[in-house]
């Protein structure tokens, strides 16, 4: 008997064990992923929603992720054919520059543009940032105008750029969701794409100087990283851009304000982290198909023209779930608005929406329609005592009304029989 007692204790501890293992696994999912980036964000590349956000307003040195704005402006004002001239501005910048790191390159030798593109992305170069810069515009502060201009294209008010490299400047700054919508404009454009995308590449100046030049992004090609961009200076930590696609479903990342340690792991586990976590990511469910939002009174005569008047609460509802991502940005500013336009009598049938549901996701919005389970038939048919005794009042006063005319007429008659005896 104890034996037994035994087994069933030691049973039921297994299950319990099992069971809060399972829990303990689902919860391990569900919460946010702890990285040292002092600011992060993910967002669907397809809808722009934002799925994972940390401090994703706070103004942050964004170091050489720059690069990706001056990657924009030259392929917006350059083909690749065309070439581009070394200047001054770029002869004087300091490391992780061609010239200083590993050939010199003297003023006035040229490159194309594509290989300016791919020494900009890749190797990130400080010089060629400079270079490009001084070909697309006057100068270098002729280009921080157009920097700037961009910014204000993209409706980003936490932005402002000084240098075409990243290098530090106090006014040279960005936020995550800011970096994230330079980043996404800049991933659209194809020649950038194919660009950040390249594991190597060469580069030739006008006087046969070569460079072979390797990526930066050390998660790229891996686990479905498609592009991306690196940075760091001492202010700003290691940040990071990188791309992902996986099960035909694009995500992009950026981290901020990293740590650099020695092997240069941390910043890419960083990102490993929440992009993981958020293609495995449940969005929450706001409103549930088929609830009731909120209810809608209206007025109507159900005879009409004339009559007294009736007032009826109409349900409002969904006919899909309204899911969203449970982060920071949503907590505090998703929004809801419901218009409802089609109110009148006439419009109320099963599958006719009557207004629209629009939710506000910082630059996202996504618009349901709405629906009542109230229809003018079960309206009128509420209202058939009403119709009834209508009937009957009618008929009623035509039976009166018809009485009086007979009576009329039959008088009629009399009167003219009276004149001829």
């Amino acid at each position: 008997m104890k034996q037994k007692k035994l087994s069933l204790l030691l049973t039921f501890i297994f299950i319990f064990s099992l069971t809060f293992n399972v829990f303990a696994a689902e919860n391990n999912l569900k919460s946010e992923p702890q990285i040292y980036g002092k600011a992060a964000i993910t967002i669907d590349m397809e809808s722009g929603e934002i799925i994972y956000a940390k401090d994703i307003d706070k103004q942050m040195y964004p170091a050489s992720t720059t690069k990706l704005m001056t990657a924009l402006l030259l392929a917006k004002s350059k083909s690749k054919t065309d070439m581009l001239k070394y200047t001054q501005g770029a002869k004087v910048q300091p490391e992780y520059s061609l010239n200083v790191n590993l050939h010199p390159i003297g003023v006035g030798e040229e490159m194309s543009a594509e290989d300016a593109m791919d020494a900009l992305l890749l190797y990130s170069g400080n010089d060629v940032a400079y270079m490009i810069a001084d070909n697309v515009a006057k100068d270098a502060k002729d280009f921080s105008d157009k920097m700037n201009e961009e910014v204000k294209k993209l409706n980003l008010t936490n932005t402002h750029f000084i240098t075409p490299n990243g290098l530090h400047d106090p006014n040279h700054y960005t936020t995550a969701y800011d970096l994230s919508v330079i980043s996404r404009a800049a991933f659209e454009n194809p020649w950038i794409r194919e660009s950040m995308a390249k594991l190597k590449s060469t580069v030739k100046t006008s006087k046969g100087t070569t460079f072979i030049i390797d990526n930066r992004n050390k998660l790229l090609d891996k686990d479905g990283c498609i592009g991306g961009k690196t940075g760091y200076t001492i202010p700003a930590g290691r940040c990071l851009v990188a791309i992902y696609e996986r099960d035909n479903r694009k995500i992009l990342g950026v981290v901020m304000n990293s740590a650099y340690d020695q092997n240069d792991t941390i910043v890419f586990d960083d990102m490993k982290k929440i992009i993981d976590w958020s293609y495995s990511a449940k969005s929450v469910t706001l409103h549930k198909k088929d609830s009731v939002l909120t209810t809608k009174s209206i007025k109507y005569k159900p005879l009409g023209f004339i009559g007294h008047e009736k007032s009826i609460n109409l349900p409002i509802i969904l006919k899909e779930d309204v899911n969203y991502y449970d982060n920071q940005a949503n907590k505090s500013e998703l929004k809801e608005d419901i218009n409802l336009t089609n109110m009148d009598l006439s419009s109320l049938k099963a599958n006719n929406p009557i207004g629209t549901l629009t939710i506000k996701e910082r630059n996202v919005s996504k618009e349901y329609k709405l629906y009542t389970n109230i229809s003018k038939g079960s309206i009128l048919k509420n209202n058939l005592p009403i119709y009834g005794v209508s009937a009957a009042i009618v008929l009623a006063t035509l039976a009166v009304v018809g009485f009086i005319i007979k009576k009329i007429l039959d008088i009629k008659r009399r009167k003219r029989r009276g004149k001829y005896i």
